[in-house]
């Protein structure tokens, strides 16, 4: 029975009313028994359910935690049983003692997960893992691209892809030589791997015949709840949370303005006390569109911080003009800055509407976001612009804005024009005016 059938009687099995599970388990002989009570697939969560369709590679691009390492020992695992004597399994990970303390030897690996009356040969100086029914499993390091140049294998696990030292001249090896048919099915490999922005997991996940899943840390039930709860309170929100917790791939495009090292190194938990605050927003172009609305703060000590992001998406003028009058009255504003070349003063009006005594003042845009944005950009690398918080929407369309263009998420980088407007106001009233100085 080939493994279609058998997931497809499995969840059959899992949809009986209990009495009727019990009493058709009850009928079982012992051994059957104990196969159904060992089967992993059981408790398997959503997201570490093989995926339907023809896929040739199936990434698991999930937060630390999440049960990939199991997913990927338990696949081999099923797949190895399938295979004959002459089967062959690339086990591939950043070093080859990464195979074997975490792919074979770890508490999630291959040998952990076998069922009662299992065995399988370990033979470490050779790096192969040999099955009961004669299927082997061969340690590849990414540190040396050439072993895989040359052996062929019917199926591959690939671990922490994005720790490969060489990882592009390791996959196109790796990918060369998976061209051994098993019976009845094709040659695939499984990826399970933290995110990374590295250009090759870009490049896996864009492939037409990927199935990709993932994950957050919090999606395993199963882990430590005191781990959750701790990892949460120190990374939940930042750069690092995002990627190691959320599964997002957080990127930064080429040449980008603020780059996510500056961004972290500018965030502090709180702004000081405050002199002023300006109210940055950038109108939708359109009905459907975002509007950018992010409150900044002059500091007493000098500084200017980011203190919150209220954009909206969606919303008709008088919806996302009341949020700004929200935005006002929280943050005791005294300015607000809106850009007036999308729908000129329909923008002040609107806004007079809502709130008849906002201080509104009207910007134009006669200069290219990226040279507007540039100057304030610079101050954050000085250390004189600052994020009060996290700001995660905002913080990745900062990291796609360039001198060349906008490269980051949706069509425009209206949260980055919004605070780009507020700050620009904070840092003119901050200057002098000129002065003649006698000798």
């Amino acid at each position: 029975m080939n493994r279609e059938r058998v997931l497809v009687l499995m969840r059959t099995l899992a949809g009986l009313p209990p009495e009727t599970l019990r009493r058709l388990v009850a009928g079982l002989p012992p051994p059957a028994v104990r196969a159904l009570v060992e089967e992993w697939w059981w408790g398997a969560r959503g997201g570490q359910n093989e995926p339907q369709g023809d896929w040739r590679v199936w990434a698991i691009v999930a937060g630390r935690g999440f049960g990939k390492t199991r997913v990927g020992a338990e696949w081999i695992r099923a797949r190895a049983r399938e295979l004959g004597p002459e089967g062959r399994i690339a086990l591939v990970a950043a070093s080859l003692d990464e195979v074997e303390r975490v792919m074979v030897e770890g508490e999630s690996g291959l040998i952990a997960c076998l069922r009662s009356g299992e065995r399988v040969d370990w033979q470490r100086t050779r790096g192969t893992l040999r099955f009961a029914n004669g299927a082997t499993a061969f340690a590849y390091s990414a540190e040396r691209p050439s072993m895989l140049r040359g052996p062929q294998h019917h199926f591959a696990w690939c671990d922490e892809l994005a720790k490969w030292p060489r990882a592009e001249a390791v996959w196109d090896n790796l990918m060369l030589g998976l061209r051994l048919e098993p019976v009845g099915g094709r040659p695939r490999t499984i990826v399970t791997t933290t995110p990374n922005s590295m250009p090759l997991l870009k490049r896996i996940v864009a492939l037409p015949r990927t199935a990709t899943t993932r994950g957050r840390t919090a999606d395993n039930p199963f882990s430590a709840e005191d781990f959750r709860e701790a990892v949460m309170d120190m990374y939940g929100g930042t750069r690092l949370g995002r990627q190691e917790l959320d599964g997002e791939m957080i990127d930064e495009a080429e040449g980008a303005l603020w780059s996510r090292e500056v961004l972290d190194a500018a965030r502090t938990e709180a702004a000081p006390e405050l002199a002023r605050v300006v109210i940055g927003v950038d109108p939708p172009a359109g009905a459907s569109g975002t509007c950018g609305i992010v409150a900044c703060g002059l500091g007493k000590d000098g500084n200017a911080y980011v203190l919150g992001d209220h954009s909206v998406s969606g919303m008709r003028p008088e919806g996302w003009a009341r949020r700004v009058a929200v935005a006002a009255e929280a943050w005791d504003a005294s300015r607000i800055v809106a850009e007036k070349n999308q729908g000129g003063d329909m923008v002040e009006s609107v806004l007079r509407a809502v709130e008849s005594g906002l201080p509104v003042k009207l910007v134009c845009a006669t200069r290219g976001k990226a040279a507007r944005a540039e100057p304030v950009a610079l101050r954050f690398e000085t250390g004189k612009a600052r994020l009060a918080g996290r700001f995660p929407q905002l913080e990745d369309e900062l990291a796609g804005l360039t001198c060349a263009g906008f490269e980051g998420p949706g069509g425009s980088p209206d949260r980055a024009d919004a605070m780009v407007w507020a700050m620009s106001e904070l840092f003119e009233k901050m200057r002098g005016e000129p002065r003649i100085r006698q000798l």
